[in-house]
């Protein structure tokens, strides 16, 4: 594992329903318990994608569970943005969103530029194409950040 594996992740994205449930859940599969994570959208108006719980499944990897939510709802429920060591935005507007949430406080804010795969594609099997290389872009950029999986990973 990377020598500076922060204790806690949010991942971050315009809706939360693609991009940062995917990464939250590779994440929390390839390393367990080894850091609090948890992704977060600038809006909720969208549920998980189907297509992105589908990717995920080839892996071994479950999405279903997943309920969407955005910044404004984290803090709602109490979750607190200066609590996280590091804050991966995965879109132009997560990242600046994030850096407004965060600017009073001391915490790492990471842009990664990974590909929104929603509307690329005419048939099921381009759509799934698209999501699979978002899927796989986030497995090389989190392997890449925090070092190999601890746990199994089935390909």
């Amino acid at each position: 594992m990377a020598q500076d594996f922060p204790q806690s992740v949010l991942f971050c994205c315009d809706h939360n329903a693609i991009r940062s449930p995917i990464a939250e859940a590779l994440m929390k599969h390839f390393y367990g318990h080894a850091a609090y994570v948890q992704s977060a959208g600038v809006h909720n108006d969208l549920e998980i994608d189907g297509f992105a719980i589908a990717v995920c499944a080839e892996i071994g990897v479950e999405l279903e569970s997943h309920r969407s939510r955005s910044f404004d709802e984290m803090e709602e429920w109490g979750d607190d943005l200066s609590g996280f060591d590091l804050i991966i935005a995965l879109s132009p507007a997560s990242l600046r969103r994030a850096q407004e949430l965060t600017r009073h406080f001391h915490v790492d804010v990471d842009h990664w530029q990974i590909l929104d795969p929603s509307g690329i594609g005419h048939t099921r099997e381009a759509q799934l194409a698209a999501y699979r290389q978002t899927r796989d872009m986030l497995i090389e950029r989190i392997w890449g950040r925090f070092g190999p999986p601890t746990q199994g990973f089935m390909s």
